[in-house]
């Protein structure tokens, strides 16, 4: 059956094509997402839901989504969508961060000129028929020093437009580094130093608890006398009664704001002061801009929907459609490790270590780790998947630690994961043949070669002989049909275990009469999802 999507908000109709071009179902009802009853009567039908910035999200709606697997953001902003119950429920949400870059940045710089030359009041007292050319004196740009907070997608372009504006660049990132900051052409500064230095500012940084009022009023006093500050990114990046005081003060000469902490804004510290300019959330607002990132979602969540490809994903590693066939095998065996150790575990896991030797470890780790835990958690807990899995684990303070290492053994490439409970250490070795198929091959240390199927049987002893005879015998006897037979042993006369693939899970009689021949330390039937 093909996977259905529903758009509740006005999206392009070239989009809505790219859904039925893949052959995904698409039922396009923009406006839909202000109809909340309704939209919650009806999203249990869909695997995936595109939006713009009307559709709220909520944990409420989600938990009426049983089907939905996937939420696309056709824009950067996803503050209408609850991530934490998104990532509860398994559901990726995914956003398009550079379909409005560009038309982002240019708003910004339009900022600093508006600003700058006061051409919004100017405008309006032309319009009134005055000419007061004498009141609005501006100042130039060129030869000025431009801080940017963020150089990230965004602030990259607003750098490059600044230094076609002829400005001295200041960037303040923690994630920059020098030999980027170099090849940017801008300087590399703290925070104090950028608020001491430049002429303007410009914001470019998510709203998150660490950026949260970044220019507060203690920040605006550190600033030069005469600053103008230029928001284009979120609301709430700054302190915007603190900065109206500044403005009447005099200490800022102006201010340029697309974006409110209350949005929509209709009223602000900041509305009819002098020297300010603002515009409602414009920043995206160009045709070029919302055909991008309507074009860019529907791409995405198709990719998800049909090949298993993450990309801009919120709260899932991203897999990208070139890598998801290579992937995807070592993507299964990273779950098959986890659902081996979780099947085997009783007690509270306290720390798990992925170990990527070889091939494997130049991959997208970040996605084999998700799909390791999740496969760990989910015996326990089956409604778990690869984006729900690591923030559970997250939340019982699980430690997870990652470790990549060069080629070294027979193996070209495989994963070892070990898990760590108050009493015990459990690990499992695994890798990919040349034939896509996922094998185990090392458990508690001891080398094995053993083919994953649906049933499996995992048994450990003191290596002695009849082992064989009485699985095979047991097994036969109770009509259970052995597919393949996996022995290994730490040493002659040591630790020894066995994984027996079988046609169908063995009874719980069967269990017993080998428990009972007191020859295995451990009988223990396991599932595992090969489908």
């Amino acid at each position: 059956m093909a996977p259905r999507v529903l758009v509740s908000d006005k999206l392009s109709e070239t989009a809505v094509q790219i859904f039925r071009d893949h052959g995904i179902e698409v039922d396009f009802e923009p406006g839909l997402g202000k109809d909340k009853e309704r939209l919650a009567e009806v999203i249990d039908q869909y695997d995936g839901l595109a939006i713009r910035s009307a559709t709220k999200v909520t944990e409420k709606l989600l938990g009426k989504a049983e089907k939905l697997k996937v939420v696309g953001r056709a824009g950067i902003g996803v503050d209408n969508v609850d991530i934490p119950a998104a990532s509860k429920r398994g559901v990726i949400v995914m956003n398009t961060p550079f379909g409005n870059s560009i038309t982002t940045a240019e708003h910004a710089i339009a900022m600093i000129m508006a600003v700058a030359r006061q051409i919004p009041e100017a405008n309006a007292s032309t319009h009134a028929g005055k000419w007061e050319k004498s009141r609005f004196m501006g100042t130039e740009v060129t030869g000025k020093t431009l801080g940017v907070i963020g150089a990230g997608n965004i602030g990259s372009i607003v750098c490059d437009r600044a230094h076609g504006l002829k400005m001295k660049v200041l960037a303040y990132d923690p994630f920059l580094s020098e030999e980027r900051a170099q090849k940017m052409g801008v300087e590399k500064v703290e925070l104090d130093q950028l608020l001491g230095r430049a002429d303007f500012i410009t914001l470019h940084v998510p709203l998150t608890d660490k950026t949260r009022n970044i220019l507060d009023k203690d920040a605006i006093a550190k600033t030069k006398t005469g600053v103008r500050i230029i928001n284009c990114a979120r609301g709430g990046l700054v302190d915007e009664a603190a900065l109206a005081e500044a403005i009447q003060s005099g200490h800022v000469a102006g201010a340029g704001f697309d974006v409110f902490e209350v949005e929509p804004a209709t009223d602000s510290p900041l509305f009819n002061l002098p020297g300010v300019v603002v515009t409602p959330h414009l920043g995206a607002a160009t045709t070029e801009a919302q055909e991008n990132v309507a074009i860019q979602v529907a791409e995405q969540m198709s990719d998800y929907l049909l090949h298993g490809a993450v990309s801009n994903a919120i709260n899932m590693p991203s897999i990208t459609a070139e890598e998801a066939p290579i992937l995807t095998p070592w993507v299964k065996l990273a779950e098959h490790l986890g659902s081996f150790v979780g099947q085997m575990t009783d007690e509270p896991i306290k720390a798990i270590n992925i170990l990527y030797n070889g091939g494997v470890a130049e991959m997208n780790t970040a996605a084999l780790n998700a799909a390791a835990v999740a496969g760990l958690m989910q015996p326990t807990n089956p409604d778990l998947n690869m984006v729900s899995a690591p923030l559970v684990a997250k939340e019982r303070g699980i430690n997870i630690s990652t470790t990549t290492q060069e080629k070294s053994g027979v193996f070209d490439a495989y994963v070892k994961l070990t898990v760590v409970t108050d009493s015990r250490e459990r690990s499992i070795a695994g890798t990919v043949f040349s034939d896509g198929k996922p094998r185990f091959i090392q458990i508690k240390g001891i080398t094995i070669d053993a083919e994953i199927g649906q049933h499996m049987l995992y048994t450990t002893n003191e290596d002695v002989p009849g082992i064989i005879g009485t699985l095979g015998r047991t097994l036969g006897e109770g009509g259970v049909n052995i597919a393949n037979f996996t022995l290994g042993r730490s040493d002659r006369g040591r630790d020894a275990i066995a994984l027996l693939y079988l046609d169908e899970q063995p009874p719980a009689p069967v269990l017993d009469a080998l428990k009972d021949t007191g020859l295995f330390r451990q009988v223990r039937p396991l599932e595992f999802d090969v489908a």
